[in-house]
């Protein structure tokens, strides 16, 4: 297991994580990198905030690299003490240990991290798979959550297979065989419903290119898993999303998470910035009006 490596190449792990160095640059708040031990090996973490600030933990989507998705929810981070690991198994610095999102083995890798910083309980932010991780700990662990936010989630239902396969996983594969931008740009309009920034664009190119990706996303979670969790659950999806659209999302949030809101908006898997600042409102009020210690 020591071994493993989630990337094809040791010049293909620099690039990514020369990336990674990039994308904090342009990140316009203050932070700490800190490493964290768990059962599963370090993690690497991106903290930030006021140091009294209420916890919030904000979990990757897949297969990308932290500081992509955690630049979405930046404004959080005048009010908020922020921890931002860097998904295990995943691109980053955290140990490339694989572990399953089926069964306890990612509530047990929050749990350690929890332990780290001494909370007892949580808000929790998930985009994509991050939200998968999330309902996971839901499952397994719902007295950590004191609220949380599933952003286009993982773990719910999923999308139409044929369209995936046609408009992401075909051009992924002639993207891999030739280096096409066209391909590139096909599989980013897809993605974000034509408003992708080029630097998210660029960088999932190099992830196809370098990285061995995770293809199993989080179980899709089932009522009685969720006998257990009451904590109030905004779940925010985008009518365009190839991966998890609103239409199957949202009908599944409702019948199996007992305490919920949910926000539809005109968008695909990646939020545009002009959605992104209505996310980010929508995000504030209800951490306002819901999050107890």
């Amino acid at each position: 297991m020591g071994n493993y490596t989630i990337y094809k190449t040791e010049k293909g792990k620099k690039k990514i994580q020369d990336l990674y160095e990039s994308y904090l640059e342009s990140i316009n708040f203050e932070f700490q990198r800190e490493y964290v031990e768990t059962r599963f090996g370090k993690t690497h973490m991106l903290v930030a905030g006021p140091s009294k600030g209420k916890p919030i933990f904000i979990f990757q989507g897949g297969n990308c690299i932290n500081p992509m998705t955690l630049s979405w929810f930046s404004t959080l981070i005048k009010d908020y003490r922020i921890y931002a690991p860097d998904t295990i198994g995943h691109p980053g610095y955290s140990a490339e240990t694989r572990v399953s999102g089926k069964d306890a083995s990612f509530p047990l890798w929050v749990s350690d991290l929890m332990e780290h910083y001494k909370i007892q309980k949580s808000a929790f932010i998930g985009p994509s798979y991050g939200g998968g991780i999330i309902l996971r700990l839901a499952t397994f662990l719902p007295e950590k959550i004191a609220c949380s936010v599933l952003v286009s989630p993982s773990g719910l239902k999923l999308g139409s297979k044929i369209k995936m396969i046609q408009k992401i996983l075909v051009p992924m594969l002639l993207f891999q065989m030739n280096s096409s931008q066209k391909q590139l740009q096909n599989i980013a309009d897809s993605m974000s419903s034509n408003s992708m920034k080029e630097i998210d664009k660029n960088i999932i190119g190099e992830i196809f290119k370098h990285v061995k990706l995770e293809q199993d996303m989080p179980k899709l979670t089932e009522k009685n898993e969720l006998f257990s969790y009451h904590a109030p659950t905004l779940v925010l999806a985008g009518k365009e999303d190839i991966f998890f659209p609103e239409s199957r999302v949202i009908l599944t949030a409702k019948e199996i998470i007992s305490n919920i809101e949910t926000i539809t908006y005109d968008m695909g898997h990646f939020p545009s910035e002009e959605i992104l600042i209505r996310i980010n409102d929508d995000i504030k009020r209800f951490l306002d009006n819901n999050y107890q210690l």
